[in-house]
Formats: structure tokens, C-alpha cells, sequence
């Protein structure tokens, strides 16, 4: 077996189901999951329809690369959203469909670190857990860079020692954040750039809550709006991750992209054809159908707004917690220690929420999701605001 494999800690999900072993929530109080980033709103029709109506794709074998129109759909997309020349987006060269960001995710430490060098790789902490795993299986060592309140919950890259950059071939980046919510502005995405020209690394921007967001004026800003910015067209070292699992509530359709820097897309095309990853053709034409179109996306942001409005009205006033800049999550400070925050909620009032420190690494002497829970307004309106409400009953019970 891969000796690597043993390195691979549980997933926080098995930990949260031995934390709820043996708890008896109250029988009339139905169970409220909010401890998964699993959306909830309805797919769009449109899109179910281009999935029963392409059915008969089933007899074909997809290309690894995808179709022609969905790269280009996907190109469209990118120069729309981020402002980018369209000429500095090549389908063909430039774009990779994927089954959802989290293989790809996975996969691209696995096509791009070379395990002969000692190699290092970058994530912020706490972080989404397949960033670990990925490094692990790759042969190389995480570096956990500690995301807290003092640090606006963004990675300080500043305090990275030189020795470290210096054996760097990826860095993971997360924006808007999971968990914390927390949006890397463009000086910061600049910054990051220029230390990989430096030290020769390559960035993955995991950016599937970027489509979530309260302000429709101010959409988050991606790496590759910041590079064009900087006049570098060619994205050199420069790779984003896209999904319509969270823009689109689909997660089922496992459909995202990568795209960027060409020397790099050509190599992980390379891997993927030979991992036999390609996404079936009916799941293709739904996204290129969903790609297309932005009325859904903005539906999609006004309910997660109402859920946030109504939420933190009821949990401000007996908990720490701050609104996200994007995404649907909360990252509220817990009165006591998290895993007992959880299963006393649990066993209590029969709402799941998930440890903070199940999602993050004891680095530099602290655990920065310790007393700290994760809580995915994923649910209904209805369903969230009754959860509010029990998590303040909990609370003022302690």
C-alpha cells in the first residue's frame, strides 16, 4: 500500500459522527444539518431540462478536455465575470472542465509537485481538507499558515520564513474563504504573484463561493483579474479553480474548471487523461446552459442575504460572530470548547454544526478553529432562522 496513505488524518466529518455517538437529541425537535457546505436552494429547471434531454450522450465517451463550446463557454465566462481581455483566454490552451473543483483540487498537486525535491506547499489554516490530503499523497510537506482575526482571517505571507519559499512549488489559496469567509483583496493577490515569480511556485485559487456575495457592486476579485491587472496575459504561474456545485446549487452534477497559466493546463491535461476523469457529455451541456446565464446566480445571492439578515439578528446578540464578507458560512466564537459546543447543541436542541478545530492544524502553537464552529446557512430560510433560534436558547441555557 502507499505509505503516504497512512499520513491522511479523518475526515472531519467521521469525527463529528464518533463526537454525536451516543447523544439523544429531543424527539420533537426535527434535526437541522448545518454542518456541511452542501447547498440547498432548488437547481434551475432550465438545467435539469438539458440533462434529461441530452440522456442519449450516454452512448459516447466524452474527451478529457471537454467540448469545444463548453471551453468556450467557460472562456466567455471568465473574460465576463473578471474583466479580462478575451484574447488573453485561449479555450483551447487555457481551460480544463472538471468534475467539481474538489478532485481537481486533489489531482493538481498530484500532476504538478515534483516529490524529488523536498517540495513544500502553502494552504491557509483552518482550510478545506482535500488541500491536506493532496499534499500528502503528493509526497510533499503542508506548511499551515495560521488564518485569525489578527490577520482579517487572510493568510500573512509576510511572516513566511525565506527557507520555506525557497523549497515552495504550490501554494492553496481559498477565496472568499472556507470557512471564514474572508476575501483576499487585490494588493494581497499581487503580493502573492510577485512571490512566486521569485521563488518559482505555482498558486491555486480555490474559488468556488466567489459567485456569493452581498454586495452586487463589489463581486469578489479572482487571481486572474488580478494578473491581467498586472499585464500578465499569459497567467504565468497562475492556475483557478471554478464550480456550479455552490454558484448554481448543483452539486450533484460534479461540473467545474480549471484554468490559467497554458504550460501548466497542458501538463494536468496530460494527468487527467491518463486518471480517466472526463465529465459525461449530458453534465457538459447543463453547464454550458448554467455558465450562460447569471439571472439564477443573482437569485441564488438574494436568499443567502435574507438567510444572513435574519440569522445574525437572533445569534448577535448571545454569540461572537461577524458577517462574512462572501460565501454561507459563519465562523462564530464559541463560550466553550468547540466539540463540546457541538455536542451539547446537538444533544440539546438537535442542530449539527461542525468543530472549528476539525478543519484546521495546530500550527505555530495554536489551533486558529479552536472554539470556533462552522455553520453552513445551506438550509431553507425557515430551517436556519428555527436553528437561530435554537443555538440562542442553547447558548442562554449554558
Amino acid at each position: 500500500m502507499n505509505p503516504d496513505l497512512d499520513k491522511l488524518l479523518p475526515y472531519p466529518f467521521e469525527r463529528l459522527l464518533q463526537l454525536k455517538q451516543g447523544a439523544q437529541p429531543p424527539m420533537d425537535l426535527p434535526h437541522i444539518a448545518l454542518s456541511i457546505g452542501e447547498p440547498k436552494h432548488q437547481p434551475p429547471q432550465f438545467a435539469l431540462q438539458q440533462l434529461a434531454s441530452h440522456l442519449h450522450t450516454l452512448g459516447g465517451y466524452p474527451l478529457t478536455k471537454g467540448t469545444d463550446e463548453l471551453r468556450q463557454t467557460i472562456a466567455q465566462w471568465l473574460c465576463r465575470r473578471f474583466a479580462l481581455d478575451s484574447s488573453s483566454i485561449d479555450a483551447q490552451t487555457q481551460v480544463i472542465p472538471v468534475n467539481g473543483t474538489r478532485e481537481a483540487l486533489f489531482a493538481f498537486a498530484q500532476a504538478v509537485v515534483d516529490r524529488s525535491r523536498d517540495p513544500v506547499v502553502l494552504m491557509p489554516n483552518p482550510f478545506y481538507q482535500i488541500y491536506e490530503g493532496a499534499v500528502f499523497l503528493a509526497g510533499a510537506t503542508p506548511v499551515y499558515l495560521n488564518t485569525t482575526a489578527q490577520t482579517q482571517f487572510i493568510p500573512d505571507f509576510t511572516a513566511v520564513p525565506e527557507k520555506v519559499w525557497q523549497h515552495c512549488q504550490l501554494v492553496y489559496i481559498c477565496t472568499p474563504g472556507n470557512p471564514t469567509g474572508a476575501v483576499m483583496q487585490e494588493q494581497q493577490l499581487q503580493q502573492l504573484i510577485e512571490l512566486a515569480d521569485r521563488y518559482d511556485f505555482i498558486i491555486a485559487s480555490d474559488e468556488c463561493y466567489s459567485e456569493i456575495y452581498f454586495d452586487e457592486q463589489q463581486p469578489p476579485p479572482g487571481l486572474l483579474q488580478v494578473a491581467h491587472a498586472m499585464g500578465r496575459t499569459d497567467y504565468k504561474r497562475c492556475v483557478v479553480m471554478h464550480s456550479l456545485s455552490k454558484r448554481s446549487n448543483v452539486p450533484g452534477l460534479r461540473s467545474g474548471f480549471v484554468a490559467g497559466d497554458a504550460e501548466i493546463m497542458q501538463k494536468f491535461l496530460q494527468y487527467r487523461t491518463y486518471h480517466g476523469c472526463a465529465m459525461p457529455l449530458f453534465a457538459q451541456s447543463a453547464s454550458i446552459a448554467l455558465w450562460n446565464d447569471e439571472h439564477h446566480v443573482a437569485e441564488n445571492r438574494q436568499l443567502y442575504r435574507e438567510k444572513f439578515a435574519q440569522v445574525m439578528d437572533v445569534l448577535q446578540p448571545v454569540i461572537n460572530v461577524e458577517l462574512p464578507q462572501a460565501g454561507f458560512y459563519l465562523w462564530p466564537e464559541t463560550p466553550l470548547d468547540d466539540e463540546i459546543f457541538t455536542r451539547r447543541l446537538f444533544d440539546q436542541q438537535n442542530v449539527t454544526v461542525l468543530p472549528g478545530s476539525y478543519l484546521s492544524r495546530e500550527a505555530d502553537g495554536i489551533n486558529p478553529g479552536k472554539n470556533r464552529v462552522r455553520i453552513a446557512l445551506v438550509a431553507s430560510l425557515e430551517e436556519c432562522l428555527d436553528a437561530a433560534c435554537r443555538i440562542k436558547e442553547f447558548i442562554e441555557h449554558l
